[in-house]
């Protein structure tokens, strides 16, 4: 079972933490690769990391910046090897209450203020970058997913910069309309500006990248057997078929309508949800010494294989980890995201799916759990699920000597 941490061990990791990156960083002589993140949700962070993960395991010496306000410990949670954690946010994305609910009006002024932060935030970087490659060795790319401002740094350290997504900011902010036609033409610019897109599956156009290369799913792969897993959390031994994940992101949702699972005593579900109530047939996934804290020894990925089913959002993340894993998704719709449909559109095309409205999820009796999946229309062989390793080599065979 995990370890609880208390302030003060916090606070011990972080001073270790600091003090093994400072030597790591002063061995010198070491390729290093800047991954500039969103800090929008957790699954731009998850998906980046599965990447870098794959790209460690091929290229040992190669050490990792990430730079993204998204925890440390989710990072940890994806990277085994070492890797130096900047803490930085480098664009906006989306202000939301939860997974369903987005504001529109928070991102323009944070749009325009970053825009404005640009001339302190692009000399601190590249200054930043360049105190790296004469410490450590030599930055031989930066990899966004996918802040625009990563392209500018590129420009203005000389170092290339490639980038990897589903859809850009400029595809969400068009869809709000005419106060953000400017920040969408200057993101725009910017996109146009990076070396090289890696497109992932249930994309837009993503029209503004001069150079796109398609390839398949990212994401994490399990760390444990199923029977350590059940004994690890303390999971019944429920049918595979009447065990379902309830997965919202980083971001959660609120007013999940957990009395519903009354309705199947012979069912078990699991959730990452801290506030979700003491169920007979819930199993909550949280720090066993903490229950109001968040575990970081295990990740959605990583219960798919003891899963029948995932209950989710529409979100790359999520999508790509449960069609890596075979698992059949049953998503709520997600109104006012302009990138919603697109990925309804792929689940329906290569994965196993139901797609059900917010009434049947938030008001109904979730009849739907007892509904065959419908089958995919071209099929789950179909798309490729190596996209980890696509961008890896590529990068691999473009940069190492």
């Amino acid at each position: 079972m995990s370890v609880g941490f208390t302030p003060e061990m916090e606070a011990w990791e972080a001073i270790s933490r600091e003090s093994r990156m400072a030597k790591l960083i002063n061995q010198g002589d070491r390729p290093l690769i800047y991954v500039a993140v969103t800090s929008h949700g957790f699954g731009h962070a998850t998906r980046s990391a599965s990447v870098v993960a794959t790209l460690q395991k091929l290229w040992p010496s190669l050490l990792p910046i990430m730079v993204t306000r998204a925890p440390r410990w989710l990072l940890d949670s994806y990277l085994e090897q070492d890797f130096v954690y900047r803490p930085r946010s480098l664009d906006v994305g989306v202000v939301q209450g939860d997974s369903l609910l987005i504001d529109r009006t928070a991102p323009l002024d944070q749009l325009r203020e970053i825009r404005t932060q640009a001339r302190s935030i692009m000399p601190t970087e590249v200054d930043f970058i360049r105190q790296m490659a004469e410490k450590t060795g030599q930055v031989v790319l930066i990899l966004a997913d996918l802040p625009p401002l990563a392209a500018a740094l590129g420009r203005a350290t000389g170092i290339p910069c490639w980038a990897m997504g589903n859809f850009g900011w400029d595809f969400i902010y068009q869809d709000w309309g005419e106060p953000f036609a400017t920040e969408v033409n200057w993101i725009r610019d910017q996109f146009g500006q990076c070396d090289r897109l890696f497109r992932l599956p249930f994309h837009e156009p993503m029209a503004a990248f001069p150079q796109i290369t398609d390839v398949g799913l990212t994401g994490g792969t399990p760390k444990f057997s199923d029977d350590d897993l059940r004994d690890r959390l303390r999971i019944p031994n429920c049918p595979k078929e009447r065990t379902v994940l309830l997965t919202f992101g980083g971001l959660g949702l609120d007013a999940i309508p957990y009395d519903r699972l009354s309705y199947f005593t012979d069912w078990h579900f699991i959730t990452f949800d801290r506030n979700a109530p003491d169920l007979p047939n819930l199993t909550r996934i949280t720090d066993p010494t903490d229950p109001t804290r968040a575990t970081r020894d295990y990740r959605p990925v990583d219960l798919l294989p003891l899963c029948g089913k995932v209950v989710s959002k529409p979100g790359y993340s999520t999508f790509a980890e449960a069609c890596r894993s075979g698992t059949p998704i049953i998503s709520i719709e997600r109104q006012g995201f302009a990138e919603a449909p697109i990925l309804l559109a792929g689940l329906r095309d290569y994965a196993y799916h139901q797609v059900i409205d917010g009434a049947e999820f938030f008001e109904g009796d979730w009849t739907f759990l007892k509904d065959d999946p419908t089958p995919p229309r071209l099929g789950p062989d179909q798309l490729e699920k190596d996209g980890n390793g696509a961008i890896a080599r590529a990068i691999i065979n473009q940069f190492r000597d």
